[in-house]
């Protein structure tokens, strides 16, 4: 049951409520088709703080990117992970982490992302930069002059490989490639769905998507898992930790598996597209990016080549500042996550300048990244792509002003304080290495003359989708 809250019930000191005419939906329908462009109509008429009503739900959100830090630092009483493990037990099908049933499993599996951070982290990138010079050296065999492939299924086919076999190990079958292909095709149907899964809407009610993701889970059970070679020690642990816990089943524990590898690859298929498409699209960009990785490669010694193994330490990898900051300004325009809080109690936020927001027990408060990442305030020209935009002097920029004031936080594409993507230093290196790869190794170009642009259906969910896929040609550098 609903109890809907009309404007002249709000508690003193509860911010405006935008509560819509639609019983139940609310504001869901018009929020959903442009989420950017209506909350920027909402602060304009109600100012940096608001209620809005949408599909059940009571969403504060604050837009004033000062303000991001009092909601961030009070995990306490705002909470975000009972609500990510409730959608995601939905989600991918496996009971939720209640502590009666599963005592501090939650606790034990955040303790594993260690390894995906400091010297764990350097052993997982070596892996992943070796498979993936496997994978485009094998693309390499089938190409002798110029190939035409599509832009985001090349991404996705690349990425795909790299992640499943740096995480969970080679398939050793003959047609391993095949074997892959065949998960990685299951995957993109079920990830179409992802959307309206993270919405609520009843699985039953989504065609195959349920077949689909029984298939999937069932490709992680112990029985397969045992047979892949090399598998990554992040992904032992957490197969160590499950066997614990005599009240999960074989299907949870795969289940399990197989969220960790949507939350691998989700997000980072579609950010190596951008960062590949915007670099194509900006031939100055790109020759910086090039002149760059060459220079690298020359000052340490190594040849560029698919026969050639190319290792890069961390180090290396973050002083290529160009790729870096086209990197993070691909991020930039593509990102759309909304950073959610629970509130845990009846409780009063401050906030800087004497604010205060009354919250009920359950109420939700919200942050959107993409309205700072678009404030022409904070960046000139946001809806131009400047691939050097976070370049200061030589040097990496990490100062950003708004109305004269410098900014904590100017680039969230990964989230925030307690719910900021643990997998985040991985991904960013192997978004690096992907294009390190393919740039060192080949001329590349666009072989159609369009613009693609943003799928706003996953508006809120993370890195959004092209609305289409484009051909780009290759071929192997002289």
């Amino acid at each position: 049951m609903f109890i809907f809250f009309p404007v002249f019930n709000r508690k003193t000191g509860e911010p405006p409520l935008i509560n819509g005419w639609i019983p139940y939906l609310g504001k869901a329908l018009i929020f959903r088709k442009d989420a950017y462009k209506f909350l920027l109509d909402q602060q304009k008429k109600f100012g940096d703080i608001f209620t809005i009503h949408i599909a059940g739900r009571y969403i504060t959100f604050i837009m004033d990117p000062f303000q991001y830090v009092y909601v961030i630092r009070n995990s306490k009483q705002l909470e975000f992970h009972e609500f990510a493990n409730k959608m995601a037990s939905k989600t991918f099908d496996y009971p939720a982490l209640s502590k009666g049933k599963f005592p501090e499993l939650k606790e034990n599996l955040h303790r594993i992302y260690q390894y995906l951070q400091g010297k764990p982290l350097d052993i997982i990138s070596d892996h992943m930069m070796k498979n993936l010079q496997d994978i485009f050296e094998w693309k390499c065999s089938q190409a002798t002059d110029w190939e035409t492939e599509k832009m985001y299924k090349f991404c996705c086919s690349v990425v795909f490989e790299a992640s499943f076999v740096t995480l969970y190990g080679r398939v050793p079958a003959a047609d391993g490639h095949k074997v892959i292909s065949e998960i990685r095709d299951k995957f993109i149907k079920f990830d179409a769905s992802f959307p309206y899964l993270a919405a609520n809407i009843p699985i039953e009610l989504l065609g195959a998507t349920k077949k689909v993701r029984k298939e999937l889970i069932h490709h992680f059970l112990l029985q397969n898992m045992t047979k892949w070679l090399g598998g990554s020690k992040v992904v032992q642990a957490r197969q160590d930790i499950f066997e614990k816990y005599e009240l999960l089943g074989d299907y949870d524990k795969a289940a399990h598996h197989f969220a960790f590898l949507w939350a691998s690859v989700g997000n980072t298929i579609p950010a190596t597209f951008w960062a590949m498409y915007y670099l194509l699209r900006h031939p100055e960009a790109l020759a910086a990016v090039r002149d760059e990785i060459d220079h690298l490669l020359q000052s340490t010694g190594q040849k560029r080549g698919p026969t050639y193994n190319i290792h890069l330490t961390r180090e290396q990898l973050d002083n290529l500042v160009y790729l870096e900051s086209a990197l993070n300004e691909s991020l930039r325009m593509c990102s759309s996550s909304m950073n959610i809080r629970i509130s845990q109690e009846d409780f009063v936020l401050k906030l800087e300048g004497n604010q205060e927001v009354v919250l009920r027990k359950g109420d939700w408060i919200a942050l959107y990244p993409q309205i700072l990442h678009m404030d022409p305030e904070v960046y000139e020209d946001p809806k131009e792509y400047k691939f050097d935009r976070y370049i200061e002097d030589g040097k990496k920029k990490t100062t950003f002003y708004k109305a004269g004031r410098k900014l904590k936080y100017f680039l969230m594409p990964f989230g925030s304080g307690i719910s900021m993507c643990p997998g985040r230093f991985l991904a960013m290196n192997e978004m690096k290495m992907f294009l390190f790869i393919l740039l060192s190794h080949f001329d590349v170009e666009l072989a159609e003359n369009k613009a693609v642009r943003l799928d706003n259906s996953r508006m809120g969910l993370g890195i959004l989708l092209p609305d289409a896929d484009i051909a780009f040609r290759y071929k192997l550098r002289s």
